[in-house]
């Protein structure tokens, strides 16, 4: 069910990448938070009339709490002279009113087909997958502070947000020089590259884009039923069984929390027991940091316990937080996780931190 309404546009508030956030003024007289995409809408001036989407906002939600800008019906971007003009025939968002037509790393029209054609190899490529998007800052953090010019590059997947430009993370982390390129994969769109799977995605990330590491995470907005299986986050799982079957060395990147008030979140997260206890089929490195502490001892015996459950399948490594909390202070961007900042969950964090402090350590050798 979709809730509509119609408002005009009053002032843009902000921008980033290809996103713009709007003050809207409902036909109800309340002034909303809206979102528009420019590939989209285009860029709207003060006073254009605009179709909102509030479906979320009225529900009060996280995931989605914005008003979406689905169109401006007296101000729509000029239309493609010839639908041949657009590159590529990959439709994402398929069979949605947003649906999206862009140009795949992987199809026939692009110029690195020939490259991903018949590529079947990462060559042990490392591969931190993560619950979170909002860990990829500290993941690339932590590979940062081992190799501060790693070549990093970010698969999206589509289990939050489908648009990359709704992230700002992304955004920053670009602008600052950090992420070499971002690919999004299955529904999800908007990156540098677009791939229809995390397996060509992960591929791309390796034979196009040259990457030295590469972080695979959901996009902003996961979604949780809080059962044990009704989790968007189960992709992590997923994904880290794209990387080792494409023989990479995945990575697992464990979701803790010292702050959150959700007991199956507390400590490690149950998301992280199940996505690469349960889903994961593969063999797998599980960094586990070395936190003060009782709680730094409750969180390394439940990673322990873990992997010692997989028969030897997930291997747990401790991993020094030294210098990290230095190396997340220079982040480009907010560093924020479920509304929570890095003083109010500092642990979260440098779980993050020492996966990818872990995989750039295995790219000079110094890992195990």
């Amino acid at each position: 069910m979709i809730q509509w309404r119609s408002g005009v546009v009053v002032q843009q508030r902000s921008g980033w990448a290809g996103a713009r956030e709007y003050a809207a003024r409902l036909d109800s007289g309340e002034t909303v938070r809206a979102l528009g995409y420019v590939d989209v809408v285009g860029e709207l001036a003060p006073g254009t009339r605009v179709l909102l989407n509030t479906t979320a906002l009225e529900r009060g939600l996280g995931t989605g709490g914005l008003a979406i800008v689905v169109a401006a019906p007296d101000a729509l971007p000029r239309p493609v002279p010839e639908v041949t003009a657009v590159p590529g025939h990959l439709v994402k968002a398929r069979y949605t009113p947003s649906q999206t037509m862009v140009l795949g790393v992987d199809e026939q029209d692009s110029a690195h087909h020939a490259v991903l054609r018949d590529a079947d190899d990462l060559a042990g490529l490392p591969v931190v997958v993560a619950d979170l998007h909002s860990a990829l800052p500290a993941i690339v953090a932590g590979a940062r502070a081992v190799e501060p010019a790693v070549v990093v590059a970010y698969v999206m997947t589509d289990g939050g947000a489908l648009p990359l430009d709704f992230s700002r993370t992304v955004a920053g982390l670009r602008d600052a020089g950090w992420l070499a390129a971002s690919i999004t994969v299955g529904q999800a769109h908007g990156g540098d590259l677009e791939a229809v799977t995390v397996h060509t995605g992960l591929l791309a990330a390796r034979h196009v884009v040259g990457a030295d590491l590469v972080v695979v995470a959901q996009g902003p907005g996961n979604l949780g039923t809080g059962t044990r299986w009704g989790f968007s986050g189960t992709s992590a799982g997923e994904a880290v069984n794209a990387a080792g079957v494409l023989h990479g060395r995945p990575v697992c990147a464990l979701r803790v929390s010292q702050a959150d008030r959700r007991e199956r979140h507390r400590g490690l997260s149950h998301h992280s027991r199940t996505a690469y206890g349960r889903v994961a089929l593969v063999a797998a490195d599980v960094p586990v940091p070395v936190l003060p502490g009782a709680f730094g001892q409750l969180v390394r015996a439940q990673a322990h316990e873990l992997c010692a459950g997989t028969a030897g399948r997930l291997a747990a490594h401790d991993v020094s937080c030294d210098g990290l909390d230095a190396a997340l202070r220079a982040v480009p961007v907010p560093l924020s996780t479920m509304g929570r900042a890095y003083q109010d969950d500092r642990a979260g964090f440098l779980a993050s931190a020492v996966a990818g402090r872990f995989a750039a350590a295995l790219l000079s050798g110094a890992g195990p």
